[in-house]
């Protein structure tokens, strides 16, 4: 069963239907209003945007990660500890290579070497212990991070308003929850502690050649500014390919999610060769910037192991000279090219978290950009509520457009009364579905204002006005779970009775019954549903929220002739003492509806009941009659 999902399936018409109730719904059921890039799998065509400084993507990774930061501070202290100990231990070495040195003419002191020895052990384990300590607490400081990010992100998309949806690929957005944040935590826990005891040590390794002898410090050191500026010239010119390849990641996630959502439509159209194409090349563009980012931060660890290696040379020459002198001893010259590679090591490695961090901070500003959309509007403040609605609802010269250039909805005026059953009808893009979008709080109105019991809409919070009503799609939503839990979906106390009187009433409980578990059958993609069943299993949802408003958008479209009476007789049980609003397109279905609305370029151009409208002889019986023309 394929198209079992859970991520949400397009609807008709040009608007964004959301389901209701709960907040994990928002944005599901869109089919976006904004133009999409051209072709099969649009999302290639994402514009990159010029990257943002990695200075302020890692200021606010820090701000961001202000609470762990206590548990940081304690790492990096372990870090600098467990330096500072392992910088003891070249000391100790050029103590025994000195003795072993005095006593190559004469009797080595055994006793003192084996002293110095025990030490050096004990200061090489305690340092082990202390960056053990920092890499655990790092580990557990990023792992909470992504934590937070991803909750973040989950809370953050429930206060989404649907027009971000309607022009950002899902794909897009699944990537920044996936790849982008993986991209954080792996840093976090990897190269932030290994740049800690990196800086650490080259800092304390610096100071301590310093202490040892200046000549040889000034040495090791004039060789390694070469390295600084070069890996700063390479940092500048690889961070924007960076930005681009987190970009094309989540274009090409955005392009392979539209894709194999929509198989059977590039396979029943023969697109495979267009979607190839698109695919193609927007992985192109994803393996360049890869490659350019890869390329230009793959030269700073072979350049800082030259530089190194440089280092050794320079130190060996001058450390040569100053021993033929007798200004140093060769105890000083081994002390001192462990100093040297303690020194040059983290150089290395800094190039190496240097890499890691403007990758970490392309993927940053990218989930920075997301929690920074706006939101909609706080609702905190509201203290209305409607809990017994008695279903009168009013429309005041209601005014709207997606796009503020492009209005769709122009002056809707109507006055429901409670019970009604409310029949919308005209052609497609006439504005039916935006109407349910707006009376649901989809999206806020451009003027006008919407009334449930002459209380505006506006004035009560989302979820209030979610709660007043069930609704049926044209387009199923079934979730991967048991069909108990997908009927009585963010419902509490609901009873097997209950569920069976309901699949009784629509005709889908001797098919339930014949499932492996019945009510505890898990719907997944080895589930086998028809589109009729998936659309009983979603209008015996509604009838299960019993809710005092009802919504129902090309209900009965997906299945046969036979479940259709079927069903038509539920919805008349279920319409039974509640407002209804009906979006039909074959009218023979909503012949018994108290009033008909007929929109046609977002206005009511008619109203009344069907036969009224039939005896006018105008739009509407244009509509109907044409649908009994025999085809040319």
């Amino acid at each position: 069963m394929p198209d079992i999902k859970k991520t949400p399936a397009p609807v008709e018409e040009n608007a964004a239907v959301g389901v209701k109730k709960k907040e994990q719904f928002i944005g599901m059921g869109a089919k976006r209003p904004t133009a999409r890039r051209g072709g099969p799998g649009g999302h290639g065509a994402m514009v990159v945007e010029k990257p943002k400084n990695f200075k302020e993507s890692w200021g606010k990774m820090l701000r961001y990660s202000r609470p762990e930061m206590p548990a940081i501070v304690i790492a990096m202290i372990c870090a600098i500890i467990g330096t500072v100990i392992a910088l003891i231990g070249p000391g100790q070495i050029q103590k025994i290579t000195d003795l072993i040195t005095e006593g190559i003419m004469g009797k080595i002191d055994l006793d003192a070497v084996t002293a110095t020895a025990t030490l050096l052990m004990i200061l090489y384990g305690i340092s082990w212990v202390m960056n053990f300590t920092q890499h655990f607490i790092m580990a557990t400081v990023s792992q909470k991070i992504s934590q937070r990010f991803r909750t973040d992100i989950t809370n953050k998309t429930n206060r989404m308003p649907l027009k971000y949806f309607d022009s950002t690929p899902f794909g897009d957005i699944l990537s920044r929850i996936t790849n982008d944040i993986d991209t954080i935590g792996m840093t976090l826990n990897l190269s932030i502690a290994q740049l800690i005891t990196s800086v650490a040590l080259f800092i304390g390794s610096a100071v301590m050649m310093f202490v040892t002898n200046v000549i040889l410090a000034l040495t090791a050191i004039g060789t390694s500014i070469l390295g600084f500026i070069l890996m700063s010239i390479i940092m500048s010119k690889s961070q924007k390919h960076f930005n681009r390849q987190q970009r094309h990641l989540g274009a090409i996630n955005g392009h392979v999610e539209e894709i194999y959502t929509g198989h059977n439509i590039v396979k029943a159209y023969n697109a495979e060769k267009t979607t190839k194409e698109e695919f193609s090349r927007i992985n192109r563009h994803l393996r360049d910037s890869v490659f350019k980012a890869t390329a230009l931060s793959g030269l700073m660890q072979p350049l800082m192991t030259f530089i190194g290696n440089l280092g050794f040379v320079a130190v060996f020459i001058v450390g040569a000279l100053l021993a033929r002198d007798g200004d140093i001893t060769y105890g000083v010259i081994i002390e001192f090219t462990i100093y040297v590679r303690l020194f040059t090591q983290p150089l290395s490695q800094l190039a190496q978290s240097m890499s890691s961090m403007q990758s970490t901070a392309a993927a940053a500003e990218r989930v920075f950009e997301y929690l920074e959309e706006e939101e909609l509007a706080d609702e905190s403040q509201k203290t209305r509520r409607l809990d017994r609605v008695t279903g009168n609802v009013r429309f005041e010269h209601v005014r709207f457009g997606y796009n503020p250039d492009k209005v769709i909805i122009k002056d809707f005026s109507a006055d429901i009364k409670a019970g009604q059953k409310v029949a919308i009808v005209g052609p497609t893009g006439a504005g039916k579905t935006t109407v349910v979008n707006l009376l649901m709080r989809f999206y806020e109105v451009n003027s006008g204002r919407i009334y449930i019991d002459d209380v505006p809409i506006d004035e009560l919070t989302r979820e209030n006005v979610h709660d007043l009503f069930c609704m049926v799609l044209q387009d199923t939503w079934l979730f991967e779970g048991t069909v108990r839990e997908n009927l009585a979906y963010s419902k509490e106390g609901v009873t097997d009775e209950d569920l069976k009187r309901v699949c009784k009433a629509v005709g889908i409980h001797h098919f339930i019954r014949t499932l492996p578990q019945g009510y505890d059958t898990v719907l997944d993609d080895k589930a086998s549903l028809s589109a009729g069943q998936k659309q009983q299993l979603t209008i015996a949802r509604a009838m299960i929220e019993n809710a005092p408003l009802l919504i129902l958008d090309e209900a009965t479209s997906s299945v046969d002739t036979r479940t259709e009476r079927i069903i038509q007789k539920a919805m008349d049980t279920l319409t039974e003492g509640r407002t209804s609003f009906v979006i039909a397109h074959r009218l023979s279905t909503i012949k018994n509806s108290d009033l008909i609305l007929v929109l046609k370029d977002g206005d009511i151009i008619a109203s009344g009941t069907h036969d009224e409208l039939l005896s006018e002889g105008g739009f509407y019986a244009e509509l109907y009659n044409s649908q009994f023309e025999p085809s040319a």
